[in-house]
């Protein structure tokens, strides 16, 4: 699956590990110790979020890309 939400990644302090968030898909979260082991992590969040929402029959959002300007 080819992912192309917009990730919002982030050293975390307070968690001390690196966190990903997934604006277009609410609550959509993932962490880990790494850039990379985050970004992975994203990737199977997102997955299982559009498969939950499918078995839900909600609505998925269409990836728009990047969302914000730094």
């Amino acid at each position: 699956m080819s992912i192309r939400y917009e990730l919002i990644i982030y050293w975390s302090h307070d968690d001390e590990a690196f966190v990903v968030e997934v604006p277009e898909l609410p609550g959509c979260m993932a962490d880990g110790e790494s850039y990379e082991q985050a970004v992975a992590n994203a990737q199977v969040v997102i997955e299982e979020w559009i498969e939950t929402a499918r078995s839900l029959g909600r609505p998925i959002p269409e990836p728009r890309g990047k969302l914000m300007y730094a």
